[in-house]
């Protein structure tokens, strides 16, 4: 009989677009996929692919006990009836309960802390509260991956949140080297263009990207600044629409609003920053160094893995725009040679260290390890 793997993220999108490639490889190794994740347009893609959908309803922030309970017991009542030989979990929720609900149906897990952003970036009794859950939920995965050797410290010796024999390090979620590649400017005329991807959300940097703009712009540069990213209204650091439309009817920034196609922006841009305050490892960094783009990106947990210091790009201070408008003006300043020299750098960099496939390959071995097929 076919083993099934079942796969639980917060969103169907998130499935679809990072980890379509992995339910590929799975369903060539003789493995069901099952998806279980809220329905979004990007639900009927997946059961396009094969997979065989379950859905459920999540509210992604805050902390409510009794949708917690109901979360919890949601995740049993799907698990028990598709009764999969292993669940990879991804996303806080889905890694706390849904390990819960594994273990208690003796089901194998493999776990991956994606990022612990909001919850350590402001430390409050929510924070307490997921150390608790973290520590008691843990003790039911069988491997538990993470994207940043600091976060992997962090859980099993600073905070002691896991046995470190179940803890292993991945380079972030990987980038498909075939898909995302150096694509030459399309309008080489245009002013230089700094492109910051990721969700609205001040975490991200994106008050200190928008404050390095305008000091930037009162010294007279013709560089552009993009925002691309959606919305985060239920963020605690979700920052308001009419914020964004006020920088730039004020001529700071420009907001792309959000695309299916990340490719066309990343390739019209000449610097993608990131000066985000914790990540996994960023996506948005790893695509666009893939693509050859020079980067400029905070140094802290998660994002320094992604720059080599001066040389595929500049790390800037956290919280500082000051210290990030000067790396941007350094930017600014390199010649067009030593630009192209720093995007082929990065392209290097992701090629050695985190292309997609080093991540899938980590995730079959989890898995046949675990249950062979």
């Amino acid at each position: 009989m076919m083993k099934k793997v079942a796969i639980t993220y917060n969103t169907s999108w998130y499935i679809y677009n990072f980890r379509k490639e992995l339910i590929e490889l799975l369903q060539s190794n003789g493995y069901q996929v099952i998806t279980v994740a809220p329905n979004d347009y990007f639900t009927n893609k997946l059961i396009g692919l094969g997979c065989i959908h379950y859905h459920y309803s999540l509210n992604r922030r805050g902390f409510n006990p009794l949708e917690e309970v109901k979360l919890f017991i949601k995740y049993l009542s799907i698990y028990n009836k598709t009764k999969p030989d292993l669940i990879l979990h991804f996303t806080v929720k889905p890694v706390i309960y849904g390990s819960i609900a594994a273990g208690l149906l003796r089901i194998p897990t493999v776990n991956n802390i994606t990022g612990l952003a909001t919850l350590f970036i402001r430390p409050n009794l929510l924070t307490a509260i997921s150390k608790k859950l973290y520590k008691f939920s843990q003790q039911f995965a069988s491997i538990v991956f993470f994207q940043n050797s600091d976060d992997l410290i962090l859980f099993t010796e600073k905070l002691k949140l896991l046995n470190v024999n179940k803890a292993d390090l991945l380079p972030g979620s990987g980038v498909n080297l075939k898909k995302f590649t150096p694509i030459p400017k399309e309008n080489i005329k245009s002013n230089f263009i700094f492109l910051l991807i990721s969700r609205m959300i001040y975490d991200k940097g994106i008050k200190e990207f928008v404050d390095a703009a305008k000091i930037l712009l009162d010294k007279g540069y013709l560089a552009e600044f993009q925002l691309l990213g959606p919305l985060d209204y239920e963020n605690v650091s979700g920052i308001r629409y009419n914020d964004i439309i006020n920088w730039e009817k004020h001529g700071v920034i420009k907001y792309l609003g959000t695309t299916n196609n990340v490719k066309k922006y990343i390739r019209d841009s000449d610097c993608v920053v990131l000066p985000s305050y914790r990540e996994g490892t960023p996506r948005s960094l790893l695509e666009a160094a893939a693509m050859g783009k020079p980067l400029i990106t905070t140094n802290t947990i998660g994002c320094k893995e992604v720059v080599d210091n001066n040389k595929n790009g500049f790390l800037c201070k956290l919280k500082d725009p000051l210290d990030l408008a000067n790396k941007m003006e350094k930017m600014l300043k390199l010649t067009k040679t030593q630009r192209i020299k720093m995007g082929e750098n990065s392209r290097k960099k992701i090629e050695d260290q985190f292309d997609e496939i080093i991540v899938i390959n980590k995730y079959l071995d989890a898995i046949n390890q675990l249950i062979g097929n």
